[in-house]
């Protein structure tokens, strides 16, 4: 792995941590929640593209062999993720699209059009808490709310521009902005990874403090490149598609608010 910069890897050290009991909590009412789901049979490649194109995040299971032990494992771990949509072929032209070579189950992520595969070898060593893992790991959406499962998945993304919308998500103005921030989110597919920060969670009071913000500057987006460290922050009254849109414009034109930001970043690295 190449060496990250040093913002980068001290942003992945305050999210990376063992799952908290709420979270733990979260991912069993998960799995015992609304009835058996199955994954869907795709036959060619024509229904295995549609199938692709039509969801954030899916799941494929590729198998020569129906036989196999995998095939039970994938079909158990499908109930424990409603917004993951499951499919699963055994068709030779349909392996052959994806480069599939023996059994193998695939992530397809819509947001970096990205696909993560895990092969025979490691399937074997598999068990159903494991897979579960690596989907909640590598779950990412056109908005992906940061929590100590989806950051690994954050970081490894190939988009290297990541925007942070920071809001209660307790407050009245929530769901309309977050609709806004969605809406915002498609304009810059594949250049801008958007991600929500629900400072209402105390654990991310770190991420906020570490862009030199205070809860009454909230909401406020913080926008970063993983590449360089270079980042800027606007605080604002009301989330609406034309603010995101004009800040990120902004940022990729080389524009920044902050104009005493270079001496602040040398100061947080001496204080880190």
């Amino acid at each position: 792995m190449g060496a990250m910069p040093f913002r980068c890897l001290y942003l992945l050290c305050l999210f990376m941590c063992k799952l908290s009991p709420e979270v733990a909590a979260e991912v069993q009412e998960s799995s015992d929640g609304p009835g058996a789901r199955e994954p869907v049979w795709l036959t060619d490649v024509q229904a295995a593209m549609e199938f692709v194109a039509a969801a954030e995040v899916t799941v494929i299971g590729f198998f020569q062999d129906l036989e196999v032990p995998a095939v039970s494992l994938f079909h158990s771990v499908v109930k424990n993720f409603q917004d993951v949509s499951f499919g699963i072929s055994a068709a030779s032209e349909v392996l052959a699209y994806y480069s599939v070579t023996g059994n193998t189950i695939s992530l397809f992520r819509l947001v970096d059009n990205k696909q993560l595969d895990l092969k025979s070898e490691d399937i074997e060593s598999m068990d159903a808490t494991k897979l579960s893992h690596f989907i909640q790991r590598n779950n990412l959406h056109l908005v992906t709310e940061y929590n100590p499962t989806t950051v690994i998945g954050l970081f490894n993304s190939m988009i290297p521009i990541h925007l942070l919308l920071m809001m209660n998500k307790t407050s009245p103005e929530y769901e309309e902005s977050l609709h806004r921030y969605q809406e915002a989110a498609k304009l810059f597919q594949g250049k801008i990874l958007f991600i929500l920060v629900d400072s209402g969670v105390k654990k991310n009071g770190k991420v906020i403090s570490f862009f030199k913000l205070k809860k009454p500057q909230l909401p406020a987006l913080a926008i970063y490149q993983t590449l360089d460290d270079v980042w800027d922050t606007l605080p604002m009254t009301e989330v609406s598609v034309e603010h995101v849109q004009n800040f990120c414009d902004g940022f990729l034109k080389g524009k920044r608010l902050r104009e005493n930001h270079e001496s602040e970043e040398k100061t947080s690295k001496m204080e880190l």
